[in-house]
């Protein structure tokens, strides 16, 4: 009897040891199915402060895509002449979102991410300098497709443009992004 017990025992903790529940994943969207309904599903609406963020960052990004093809000019915020930090202000200032002039002023500001959480509006910062320490550039995400991220920025050899997070140049530069929405 005490042999039975031990080994009742034993299979009690071996099952015990065992795997626990498995995690439930949740998707981002979910879908009701309403039985004998002629609509098949259902799909919950975004809570409204999503949609009011989206709107904004479209609306940002529609006014930094009016620079496209502005030429570079350190220090300037028209379109006869525009920096990467000039993109953003200006393009955050026509929307009534106050923020510093200078990229590593902009980069203290927000909350950080990670690069994997990138949505549209949020800013990308860059390191390009090979000599100083310190933040220089940034970015406006403007789509994100996958792990593709593109990002509207001014550069001194092409002007105002979007280019890719996947850019051999770009990646290698990355320091971090921020969420400011």
């Amino acid at each position: 009897m005490l042999r039975k017990t031990i080994i009742l025992l034993l299979i009690f903790t071996v099952a015990a040891c065992g795997p626990g529940k498995k995690k439930r994943t949740y998707s981002k969207t979910r879908t009701i199915t309403v039985e004998g309904s002629t609509q098949d599903t259902i799909s919950l609406p975004k809570p409204k402060k999503e949609e009011r963020r989206n709107g904004k960052a479209e609306a940002i990004i529609s006014t930094a895509m009016t620079f496209s093809g502005t030429r570079y000019k350190y220090g300037g915020i028209t379109n006869k002449g525009m920096d990467c930090s000039g993109l953003v202000y200006v393009s955050l200032k026509e929307n009534d979102i106050l923020f510093p002039r200078a990229s590593h002023q902009m980069a203290l500001e927000g909350q950080k991410i990670n690069v994997e959480e990138v949505q549209k509006g949020d800013l990308l910062y860059f390191q390009t300098s090979k000599t100083g320490n310190r933040i220089n550039h940034v970015g406006l995400v403007v789509e994100v497709d996958g792990d593709d991220i593109q990002f509207i920025h001014a550069t001194t050899s092409r002007g105002v443009l979007v280019s890719s997070l996947r850019e051999g140049y770009w990646n290698h530069a990355f320091v971090k992004a921020m969420r400011i929405l």
